[in-house]
């Protein structure tokens, strides 16, 4: 895989052309940037940027302004190859306060390893309405303890009115939800983003988020999508790594709350 090009193809397809990413959300194009917005319940953000040194700051001011008059929190998703190259701390001296960097990972599908099957009692159960996704919600809250009730709002929503952007799977332990992760297909692209993958503290490490990724791998084939995108976490990049996954950059959230 070409990692330049491919890259060029991400900012071109998934940040400067940037969809909604459900129903109640639209893209904004303000000059240099492109940004999401949408109610409480959706994320709202700045996707892509192409500044220098002498525009930074005053694109910072002017999204700063914008999200603090419609009373919304909003994120600033930076990447590692995104100029100028003191845009972090540019952010951080305007106010917005940096999350975790992830690291940017891309596979082309053709050359993904998609023979993972769960381990034997864990059986994958497609979420598609409102149980399921209260099971995927649950899973989030105990996996990652934080409120699962914004991911409950937006994943309902997209299946209810956009169920095919969308695909999200809940492993269970006889009935009880150990793990879960969706797929979120942007129609006219190559991609599809691997997105939510969580497993509950006792069930890591038995191979169930490896067969999530292959399992969803297997859906984006039969939806004729080329590549799929990860933005991971430490602890997942080196799975993402072995079933053929390539860092290509990082991610790091900064977050303003006005």
């Amino acid at each position: 895989m070409d990692h330049a090009a491919v890259l060029a193809l991400y900012d071109r397809d998934m940040r400067e052309g940037a969809q909604p990413d459900g129903p109640g959300a639209r893209i904004e194009r303000a000059g240099r940037v492109v940004r999401q917005v949408s109610d409480a319940h959706g994320w709202n953000g700045v996707v892509w940027s192409d500044l220098d040194e002498a525009s930074a700051d005053a694109a910072i001011a002017e999204q700063v302004a914008h999200y603090s008059g419609l009373g919304l929190d909003f994120e600033w998703k930076l990447y590692g190859h995104d100029l100028p190259m003191d845009l972090g701390p540019r952010l951080a001296a305007a106010g917005f306060t940096p999350e975790p960097e992830e690291t940017l990972m891309i596979a082309e599908v053709a050359d993904l390893t998609l023979d993972a099957e769960p381990p034997e009692g864990i059986r994958f159960l497609p979420a598609t309405d409102r149980a399921g996704v209260d099971l995927v919600a649950e899973v989030h809250e105990k996996a990652f303890g934080t409120d699962g009730s914004r991911l409950r709002h937006q994943l309902l929503a997209r299946l209810t009115d956009d169920p095919d952007t969308v695909v999200a799977v809940v492993a269970l332990a006889g009935d009880t939800p150990v793990s879960a992760a969706r797929m979120e297909l942007v129609p006219g692209t190559r991609f599809a983003g691997l997105w939510g993958g969580g497993t509950v503290e006792d069930w890591r490490g038995r191979g169930i988020y490896r067969a999530l990724v292959a399992q969803r791998a297997r859906a984006a084939v039969d939806r004729g999508y080329r590549y799929l995108q990860v933005d991971a976490t430490s602890q997942s990049r080196p799975i993402l790594e072995r079933l053929g996954f390539h860092s290509l950059s990082t991610t790091t959230p900064y977050v303003y709350v006005p």
